[in-house]
């Protein structure tokens, strides 16, 4: 975090500190912050970026495995970033790439370099991450963002809730982690915390993770954010999403003193730039 504050200058102004370099991006499902933040935080920094959004454009099509993707890509770039469905992906591509890799979302197991740049969010906007009550609601069970989140709220000293439906209730393996460092609630309902949330960070209903389309169904618009739940919100609770939105936030909420969403976009980009400088030990 203090390497992504250094590096908000050279986000508006631009930078040849990893000039010469190359960044592969090998997206195997979609996605647009993340794939488009790494390449434009390559940008900033001088070097550029290679890689592909949708693998059925690729020898992956063919049959290709992922072994053998990071074989040949890792003699294109110095360092990748991989996504895909399946979870473990992200380990499994390190083991085969003589470069490195960085996770760029794996299946519904974990996405840290979001975790990392909602950690830096909350800093920015609160001053300080310890002594705060974060609550984290939406999709706790396939939501990938808030098992990375989790873990790492888990090293402050905070005040944790997890707010979901039963059958989307955060799993087990974080809870059996967390629960060993700080205080974690669970709750069904918002209305029961939103009075002392410090951070309300929100998650959408992950469709594509579910095996059946009419669970889905059940669980969508489980939670809304709205203006009528903010008025028992504190003054300067700040929301978090780490997009995309579907219909769990209101779009009247974004003129509000609480959104902090977009933000979270601009701060990704600064954070990225950091992890990819530090990666390439062009900083300490």
């Amino acid at each position: 975090m203090e390497m992504a504050q250094a590096m908000e200058p050279m986000a508006k102004t631009g930078s040849s500190l990893l000039q010469g370099r190359i960044l592969a991006t090998l997206f195997f499902e979609p996605s647009t912050r993340t794939r488009l933040s790494f390449e434009s935080a390559m940008h900033r920094l001088g070097g550029s970026a290679i890689g592909f959004a949708e693998p059925d454009i690729t020898s992956v099509k063919k049959g290709e495995n992922l072994a053998d993707t990071m074989r040949v890509v890792e003699n294109y770039a110095d360092v990748i970033v991989v996504r895909h469905p399946l979870e473990g992906a992200a380990r499994l591509a390190a083991e085969f790439a003589s470069v490195p890799v960085i996770n760029g979302g794996s299946g519904a197991e974990e996405h840290p370099t979001q975790a990392l740049l909602d950690l830096y969010t909350i800093l920015k906007e609160k001053g300080t991450i310890d002594n705060l009550n974060v609550v984290l609601v939406g999709d706790l069970r396939y939501g990938r963002t808030v098992h990375s989140l989790a873990y790492a709220l888990s090293l402050y000293k905070v005040k944790l809730f997890f707010v979901s439906p039963e059958m989307l209730r955060m799993r087990r393996e974080v809870l059996d982690v967390i629960k060993e460092k700080i205080n974690v609630i669970e709750r069904n309902s918002l209305d029961d915390v939103i009075v002392d949330a410090d951070v309300l960070y929100v998650t959408r209903i992950q469709k594509e993770r579910f095996p059946d389309a009419a669970e889905y169904a059940k669980m969508k618009g489980s939670y809304r954010i709205n203006l009528e739940l903010l008025k028992r919100a504190k003054e300067d609770m700040v929301i978090l999403h780490p997009l995309p939105r579907v219909d769990e936030i209101a779009p009247e909420v974004d003129a509000t003193s609480h959104a902090r969403y977009f933000q979270q976009v601009r701060n990704g980009i600064v954070m990225r730039m950091a992890l990819l400088a530090l990666i390439l030990g062009k900083m300490s």
